[in-house]
C-alpha cells in the first residue's frame, strides 16, 4: 500500500477519473483533478507536475503496489482503463497486505480489558474475519448487519474529511416531507449512525439549531473552502444523545419517565438488550416484567415499542400510551 498520504490521494483521484467513462481524460485533465483533490484534502496549493502524474500512472500499472492497473492510452491522448470494471479499490489483498493487517489486529487486541476497547471490539471482529477469509480463501463465517445499497454512503468520506479539516459543505438536500430540494451551506459537527442509516449532524449557516441530515436524502454536495466554518464549541455527541433513543433530539422537550409492561416471551430479550442505558426492571409479575426508562419521547422510541407488537404495553406516560394505541388501532384496521 502507498506509504505516503499524498500519493494515496493521487492514486485514488486518478482511479476515480478513469472509472468515469462519461468523458475522456487527457493528462492535463488528470493533473487538474489531482491538484484539486490535494488542495481539498491537504490544503496543498502547489500544482502537480506532468512527470509526477506520469510516474503515478506507471506505479499504478506496476506490481509494486499490487494494483496492476490496466491503464491504456487511446488515440495517443486519452487515458482510460482497458477493463471498464477495474478499480484499485477492488484489488485483492496481497500476502504483504494481510501480514500488515495481522500486525494491526494484534496491536488492537492488546487493548482488550480496557474500557475504551468495547467500542473497538466490533471493528476488530470485522477486521479479523476479513483477514482470515482472504487468507484461507474461504467463504465468510460471520455475517455482519449491513446495508451496502443505502443511498448517500458515497458522501461519508467527504463529510468526514470536512469535519476533520473544519470546512463548510454546500449541500443540495431533499427531505421526505419537502416537495422541492433545498440548497444551503451546512457546518457538520459529527456523523451519527443509527440502524445502518447515517446522518450528518451540525448547523445551517444562518441558524443556531442542531440539525440532522440523512445522507440518503442528499442529492449532491461539495466542500466550499471559501465559506467560513462554524465550529462546535458546546456539544459532545455522547451527552447530546444521552437521553434519547435514535438520532432525533428535541431542545424543548423534557425527559419523560416511560414505564412499559413487557411480556414473558420478550422479557429475556429486553433484559439482555436494553432499549436504553437508563433501563431498569422495577417489577416482575405474572405477565412478565415492567421496565422504566428516562428518555425524550420521539419517533424512534415509538418505532422500538411498535416493533414488539403485542409484546409491549406502554403504561405511562399517558401521552405516549395514547399515541401507541392510536397507531396500533390504525394498523389493525388495515388487516
Amino acid at each position: 500500500m502507498p506509504t505516503n498520504r499524498n500519493a494515496l490521494i493521487r492514486y485514488k483521484t486518478i482511479d476515480t477519473c478513469l472509472q468515469n467513462r462519461q468523458r475522456k481524460w487527457t493528462l492535463e485533465d488528470l493533473i487538474e483533478s489531482v491538484s484539486e483533490a490535494l488542495y481539498e484534502y491537504e490544503g496543498i496549493d502547489k500544482g502537480i507536475s506532468r512527470r509526477s502524474i506520469q510516474a503515478d500512472i506507471q506505479m499504478m500499472r506496476s506490481e509494486k503496489l499490487g494494483y496492476e492497473a490496466p491503464i491504456v492510452v487511446i488515440d495517443k491522448k486519452y487515458y482510460t482503463y482497458e477493463d471498464p470494471n477495474f478499480s484499485i479499490t477492488k484489488t485483492p489483498l496481497t500476502s504483504a497486505d494481510i501480514s500488515r493487517m495481522n500486525e494491526a489486529l494484534d496491536m488492537l487486541k492488546q487493548f482488550k480489558g480496557f474500557s475504551h476497547f468495547d467500542q473497538l471490539s466490533e471493528v476488530v471482529n470485522k477486521l479479523e474475519e476479513h483477514i482470515y477469509s482472504n487468507k484461507e480463501k474461504r467463504a465468510s463465517v460471520i455475517d455482519f448487519e449491513k446495508n451496502e445499497n443505502l443511498r448517500g454512503l458515497g458522501y461519508l468520506d467527504t463529510i468526514y474529511q470536512a469535519i476533520l479539516q473544519k470546512k463548510t459543505i454546500y449541500i443540495n438536500y431533499k427531505s421526505f416531507k419537502a416537495r422541492d430540494a433545498n440548497q444551503f451551506h451546512f457546518h457538520v459537527w459529527w456523523l451519527k449512525e443509527y440502524k445502518n442509516r447515517w446522518f450528518a449532524v451540525g448547523v445551517k449557516h444562518d441558524k443556531d439549531i442542531i440539525t440532522n441530515l440523512a445522507l440518503d436524502r442528499i442529492l449532491d454536495l461539495q466542500v466550499d473552502t471559501a465559506f467560513p466554518y462554524i465550529e462546535n464549541l458546546r456539544y459532545s455527541p455522547e451527552l447530546y444523545y444521552y437521553h434519547v433513543i435514535g438520532a432525533t433530539v428535541s431542545h424543548n422537550i423534557r425527559n419523560s419517565r416511560v414505564r412499559i409492561q413487557v411480556s414473558n416471551l420478550h422479557a429475556p430479550y429486553v433484559e439482555t438488550k436494553p432499549l436504553h442505558h437508563s433501563q431498569q426492571v422495577i417489577e416482575r409479575n405474572h405477565k412478565g416484567i415492567i421496565i422504566e426508562i428516562k428518555v425524550q419521547l420521539n419517533f424512534e422510541l415509538e418505532r422500538e415499542i411498535l416493533g414488539f407488537g403485542d409484546g409491549m404495553e406502554v403504561l405511562e406516560p399517558k401521552l405516549l400510551r395514547e399515541k401507541i394505541q392510536k397507531r396500533l388501532t390504525i394498523a389493525s384496521n388495515q388487516y
